[in-house]
């Protein structure tokens, strides 16, 4: 992050959500999909969506303004950057951004979040529920399937059976596991809700003979036992403190003799203040959570400790989420 220095900057900066917001509302109306292979009027595009055709062509103006869209003899067309990542056919699509629209909507509250110090996202209907659980999940497993790859390299699978992934989504990472070790087992636990979407994503992979599921909350469910490793991503930043004790010792008890549990988190610094990126990723757990927050390197190894694991180890990794590894040791 650059610098503030000059009036000017502090300006850019407060009016910074107008160009995020322009993105947004765009992908949120499906216009780069209907754009697709056509140029369209203003007029055409409102009608499809069920718009106002004034307010579409001012927003389609505002998307040429920052590289989205080209405008000529008064139609509207994709740029290549829209078409490789804007569209929802695209391979490359990014449906995250889905995700990241719900955010911007949790953090407008963020002013009345710091006033009680939880999220204050209780509204939210069944509908609006099921949207975000999609979008969310979507958006993890766009981001995950690179950094499983990557993960996939710095941990060892060679003696590894029979493997645990706690709140593991669309199994994003533990298909990249079983990629290194086609062998492996996995238990996928995750909420009741979650399960038929993981299948989807465990299925089109053709990998649902090393896969079984177990539904529940993770801070309540019986984990069983005998796991060679557990793995936890993106996992402990939605927790306080004690829940996040509680959970590394049930994670321990599960393991086998040798077993190892690894976490997968933003690590932040003794004084909260870097990496940035956890900074603000704490912010962003409190108008998204009850309890949430991230955690210090020392934080994280005390949980290892009261849990009677004294060998650990951090790993840094080339996206932001370090490792934290924990063996048990007979």
């Amino acid at each position: 992050m650059e610098e503030i220095k000059t009036a000017e900057d502090i300006r850019e900066l407060a009016s910074g959500f107008q160009l995020s917001r322009v993105l947004l509302s765009a992908i949120e109306l499906k216009i780069f999909t209907i754009l697709h292979k056509h140029l369209m009027t203003a007029e055409e595009v409102a009608e499809k969506i069920g718009a106002d055709a004034r307010a579409v062509d001012r927003l389609m103006n505002s998307l040429c303004g920052i590289g989205f869209l080209k405008k000529v003899h008064g139609k509207f067309y994709n740029t290549d950057l829209s078409i490789n990542y804007l569209v929802e056919s695209s391979p490359s699509f990014m449906g995250n951004l889905f995700h990241t629209n719900h955010l911007w909507h949790s953090w407008s509250q963020l002013t009345e979040s710091v006033r009680i110090g939880s999220s204050n996202r209780g509204d939210q209907n069944k509908s609006e529920k099921k949207d975000w659980v999609e979008a969310f999940i979507a958006a993890m497993h766009f981001r995950g399937v690179r950094q499983g790859e990557l993960l996939s390299f710095m941990l060892d699978f060679k003696n590894v059976k029979k493997m645990m992934d706690v709140g593991g989504g669309s199994a994003a990472f533990s298909m990249q596991f079983v990629k290194r070790n086609p062998s492996m087992q996995v238990t996928l636990l995750d909420l009741p809700h979650v399960i038929p979407l993981t299948k989807k994503y465990v299925e089109k992979e053709g990998l649902e003979g090393n896969f079984s599921y177990l539904e529940g909350d993770y801070l309540t469910a019986d984990f069983g036992s005998g796991y060679d490793l557990i793995f936890l991503s993106a996992i402990i930043h939605i927790n306080s403190y004690e829940q996040n004790k509680n959970l590394v010792q049930k994670c321990v008890d599960a393991l086998s003799e040798n077993g190892t549990i690894v976490i997968s988190d933003l690590v932040m610094s003794e004084d909260r203040v870097q990496p940035i990126r956890g900074a603000f990723f704490a912010l962003n757990m409190l108008v998204g959570t009850e309890c949430g927050d991230t955690y210090t390197e020392k934080e994280i190894t005390e949980w290892f400790l009261s849990a009677g694991i004294s060998n650990v180890e951090r790993k840094n990794t080339s996206f932001g989420s370090d490792l934290m590894i924990g063996s048990k040791q007979p």
